[in-house]
């Protein structure tokens, strides 16, 4: 019998040990999501508030009937390049520095693009519904686009950790230094 609950006492510091793992790990994606969500409002902010206020896109929007027609509501497209640059940012920092992962790098974007071709026409068009039905409360595109952004954060998570490198964790080999 002591052998017993010494196995007992084993695998709960086991799971305590691997409780406080994750724990950090989902600190350390969301400290760089965050890095990520810095980079998706400013380039959306940017396009919002400078670029398509220019002459030039304006005069495009004037001037040629499709491109006034894809950005007839303006989130949709702003919200789509910010949500790419993000993407890029996220997925390298995140496998290197939270899931540590010597997975086979496009068989892991391939996953990740997976996940972004459901999540992205989803997080568009409700988007877009949002904010052309809400277009009278102030500020609603960046309403709707920080909510977005804390679903696609939560739920990227959880599609990393249980299936993009799912068993393929802490794999990556350290460099050593050379003298």
């Amino acid at each position: 019998m002591p052998e017993v609950k010494e196995k007992n006492k084993q695998t709960e510091a086991q799971e305590k040990s691997q409780g406080k793992k994750n724990a950090l790990q989902a600190i350390k994606f969301a400290l760089f999501s965050c890095s990520a969500g810095i980079i998706q409002l400013g380039s959306f902010t940017l396009m919002s508030e400078v670029i398509v206020k220019t002459d030039f896109i304006q005069n495009l929007m004037a001037n040629h009937e499709t491109f006034a027609r894809i950005m007839e509501n303006e989130y949709g497209p702003m919200y789509l390049i910010a949500l790419i640059l993000s993407v890029l940012w996220n997925f390298t920092i995140n496998r290197k520095f939270t899931f540590k992962s010597a997975a086979n790098i496009p068989i892991a974007m391939l996953k990740v693009f997976g996940y972004y071709l459901v999540f992205t026409p989803l997080s568009t068009v409700l988007g877009n519904y949002c904010t052309a039905k809400f277009a009278s409360v102030g500020g609603i595109d960046y309403i709707v686009l920080v909510i977005t952004m804390l679903c696609n954060m939560i739920t990227e998570f959880l599609f990393c950790k249980f299936v993009v490198y799912r068993n393929q964790e802490n794999t990556a080999v350290k460099k050593e230094k050379k003298k």
